[in-house]
């Protein structure tokens, strides 16, 4: 599978400048594996994570590529940037129905990644997704 969960420690320290969030905070591939299969992608897939690690009403934040995979409503699946749009830092976690970024406190939606609670202005960027069978991956 692609990424791990991230912990909290990295993110923490990830957030001391006082310099603004990048201007294009979207992630990038960077090495998951591709699955084949008969998803209408030429087998090129980018696996993130399987539906069932991702709990209903909650995420998972993956490290590499830095996305948080959110399930809002049973079968639904969203992602975003897992990067601050305050000031670049990881997200922490996912809990209560928020993506939380243990930096300065901004919290975000699980469903459509808008701002709950600042410092943060501006949503996580969507990343787009689908899922090919017991997996969510990439669009």
């Amino acid at each position: 599978m692609g990424g791990a969960v991230l912990a909290a420690a990295p993110a923490l320290a990830a957030c001391g400048s006082d310099e603004p969030a990048a201007t294009d905070p979207s992630p990038t591939p960077s090495g998951s594996e591709p699955q084949g299969g008969d998803g209408g992608d030429g087998g090129n897939a980018e696996v993130l994570v399987a539906t069932a690690d991702v709990p209903e009403g909650g995420g998972v934040i993956l490290d590499d590529p830095q996305v948080v995979v959110t399930q809002p409503t049973a079968g639904e699946f969203v992602a975003f940037s897992s990067i601050c749009t305050h000031k670049s830092c990881p997200v922490a976690d996912v809990a209560d129905g928020t993506i939380n970024c243990a930096c300065h406190g901004s919290q975000f939606s699980v469903e459509d990644g808008s701002v709950v609670t600042g410092p943060a202005t501006s949503p996580l960027p969507s990343v787009a997704v689908t899922v090919d069978g017991p997996s969510v991956v990439r669009a």
